[in-house]
C-alpha cells in the first residue's frame, strides 16, 4: 500500500457538479484543479462474486472467507480490477459523448483495501488540459480518488484522454 497523499481544499469541487456528475463535458468546460464528485456505490457481494466469476479471479483471497481469514487482512476483499472498473464506471457521464479516446492510465496506487458491503464514490481532479493539433480536440488529465465510506482514500489513478472540443459539435440552426 503506498502513501496516502495530502488533504485537499473541498472548496474547489465544481459547484454545478456538487451532488453528482450529470452531464457531459467539453474540453473548454474544465479547469485545472477543478474537482468532480460522482455518486456513491456500496460493494456488494453479487458484484464481488460476478466479478471475479467474469474475468476468472480464484484468488483465495477474493473467493474464499476462511483463507482469507488467516490473512493480514483478516477476510475477504475486493479485486483492484473492481475497484479501478466501478470507478472508471462512476466517472463516465463526466465525458460520455465528448471523448475520443483514452491514451494512458498512470499511477495507480491503491492505499487500503475494499471489502463487500464498502460504499465508494469517485472524484475526478482535473491536472493537465492542453491543446492538440486538432482544432476538434483537447488532451486532459484527470486524477480518479477513490473513497469508502469513511472518506478515507483507497484507490487513485491518472488517466490521459483526448476529450472533444465545442468547435466538433455540429452548427446550430
Amino acid at each position: 500500500m503506498g502513501v496516502a497523499p495530502r488533504a485537499y481544499n473541498r472548496s474547489k469541487v465544481v459547484p454545478a457538479f456538487r451532488t453528482v456528475i450529470t452531464m457531459t463535458s467539453y474540453y473548454e468546460d474544465f479547469d485545472v484543479g477543478a474537482r468532480y464528485p460522482t455518486y456513491s456505490r456500496t460493494i456488494t457481494e453479487g458484484d464481488h462474486s460476478l466479478f471475479c466469476a467474469l474475468v476468472g479471479y480464484h484468488v483465495p483471497l477474493f473467493i474464499d472467507e476462511e483463507f482469507a481469514r488467516k490473512t493480514t487482512y483478516g477476510g475477504r476483499i475486493c479485486p483492484s480490477h473492481l475497484i479501478m472498473s466501478f470507478s472508471t464506471g462512476m466517472t463516465e457521464s463526466l465525458f460520455r459523448t465528448s471523448v475520443v479516446g483514452l491514451l494512458a492510465l498512470d499511477g495507480g496506487r491503491f492505499f487500503a483495501p475494499v471489502r463487500i458491503g464498502d460504499t465508494i464514490r469517485t472524484e475526478v481532479e482535473v491536472l493537465s488540459k492542453r491543446e492538440t493539433s486538432k482544432p476538434d480536440r483537447g488532451l486532459v488529465v484527470f486524477r480518479d480518488l477513490v473513497y469508502n465510506q469513511r472518506d478515507e482514500l483507497v484507490f487513485q489513478m491518472d488517466k490521459s484522454a483526448l476529450i472533444r472540443t465545442r468547435a466538433s459539435l455540429p452548427p446550430t440552426a
